[in-house]
């Protein structure tokens, strides 16, 4: 029986070299699976699913104007699973096409992103990933700061926290640290 996963974590948890690590488990096999991520994701280009460690892969990118419960449909083959990156970017409307996928397709998909911003608000697709998802995983890391897990992404603008501004600003180590909950309010000078 297919379902909808949603795997979260801060940032710099593994999530996208786990997503990769799905896919090459299934193609392994001579399962194909199918890559998604949000066109907003341009850090190395659109559509290209990329792991710190230098792995990355293509992916179908997905816009506003994306059905992707259509897309998935017209395939010509069908995958044994669909792989989402960057889920926090979704919008509600694509979350409730990948459940449709899982429920009228039988296909399962798992859904790898954040849960929360810099402000530590949720995304909007992390939001409706929580309420419509079958299983829910957290990824874990460690704070930047310390050794305790970390829950929070801390967004810095030469060597000072940011609390406001634009959602989202897309950006890796050089702007993101992944944080505990004391570390996000009184970082290290």
């Amino acid at each position: 029986m297919a379902q909808l996963f949603f795997k979260h974590g801060a940032m710099n948890s593994g999530k996208t070299i786990e997503i990769l690590k799905v896919a090459h488990n299934y193609e392994e096999q001579e399962k194909p699976v199918v890559l998604m991520t949000s066109g907003l994701d341009t850090r190395e280009a659109v559509g290209i699913v990329s792991s710190r460690i230098g792995l990355k892969r293509e992916a179908i990118p997905i816009f506003h104007e994306t059905n992707v419960f259509d897309t998935i449909n017209s395939l010509s083959f069908k995958p044994y699973c669909v792989l989402v990156d960057e889920s926090q970017f979704l919008e509600k409307q694509h979350v409730i096409q990948f459940a449709k996928v899982v429920d009228e397709l039988n296909i399962p998909v798992m859904a790898f992103g954040l849960k929360n911003d810099f402000r530590n608000e949720l995304f909007e697709g992390s939001k409706y990933l929580l309420l419509y998802a079958d299983k829910i995983e957290e990824l874990k890391t460690i704070c930047w700061f310390c050794h305790k897990k970390a829950t929070m992404n801390l967004r810095m603008n030469n060597n000072q926290p940011v609390y406001t501004g634009e959602q989202i600003q897309i950006g890796g180590n050089e702007s993101y640290f992944p944080v505990c909950r004391k570390h996000y309010f009184n970082p290290p000078k």
